[in-house]
């Protein structure tokens, strides 16, 4: 490795996902490097969100390994992959707020579990995150009471509460209209410049792989391996692979029926 060649922050080793004798993808391998917006896109079905449940240690690899920062995730105990999951915050597709709970609520969850900050801190640090995602004053609200989209910006109020090193999204902007679509991807741009973050995000939408990813990788359904590796705009223009370029540019109604 050069000087000019940045360290691997996440690394995806040989990783093979399967359930049983059904193998989802095969001989992936890939780095994501600190700062990078890292993209997992593929038709539908191919094991996008999949691979991300893998990356968050949630199922284990059939074969391979995953490493965070040069240090297993798989071979490490379990008060080790604790720690390393401090250092993430997650969101999903429908948001996972708890609606029993108010925004304030959801948001000093993680607070109260894994900090040791008084109760006017948290209170503090809650009003802070809140307005960092453009919800100031919507403490006391409950999740049915906010649109759609203010839900997906709390949603992030609470993955950014214990300021994490590397955020994971799946499908963000699904179900958001263009303009909050939009929004929401630049904010997510905002709050990775602002805490230094690395962002893993599972996206079909176009607008948002090409607004904002610098790194993707393509896994395809039929050889049920990645692909293709690099700039999206770059694999939109240059790809060898057919089916890469037609992925990327397909048109919008395509996109929308092209689902995970």
């Amino acid at each position: 490795m050069t000087a000019d060649t940045p360290t691997p922050y996440i690394e995806i080793r040989d990783v093979t996902m399967a359930y049983g004798s059904n193998v989802i993808q095969r001989d992936l391998n890939f780095t994501i490097h600190q700062g990078d917006i890292f993209v997992i896109m593929g038709g539908s079905g191919c094991g996008k969100s999949t691979l991300l449940k893998h990356m968050l240690g949630l199922i284990p690899p059939s074969s391979g390994d995953i490493l965070y920062e040069g240090t297993s995730f798989f071979q490490s105990g379990a008060a080790e992959q604790g720690a390393m999951r401090q250092d993430w915050g997650i969101t999903y597709q429908s948001g996972g707020l708890f609606s029993a709970m108010t925004l304030a609520e959801n948001i000093t969850l993680p607070l109260e579990l894994y900090t040791s900050y008084t109760p006017a801190e948290i209170t503090d640090i809650v009003a802070y995150k809140l307005a960092l995602v453009g919800l100031a004053g919507y403490q006391s609200y409950y999740p049915s009471e906010i649109s759609g989209g203010m839900q997906k910006r709390a949603a992030l109020a609470r993955a950014i509460a214990l300021d994490p090193k590397i955020l994971f999204f799946d499908e963000p902007s699904a179900g958001l209209d263009p303009i909050s679509s939009r929004l929401l991807d630049e904010l997510i741009v905002q709050i990775k410049e602002s805490m230094g973050a690395t962002v893993v995000m599972v996206t079909h939408e176009l607008p948002s792989i090409f607004a904002i990813a610098t790194n993707s990788v393509y896994l395809d359904n039929i050889t049920r391996t990645m692909i293709a590796y690099g700039n999206p705009a770059d694999l939109r223009d240059h790809s060898p692979q057919p089916v890469v370029r037609q992925f990327l540019t397909r048109s919008a109604a395509a996109a929308t029926l092209d689902q995970p």
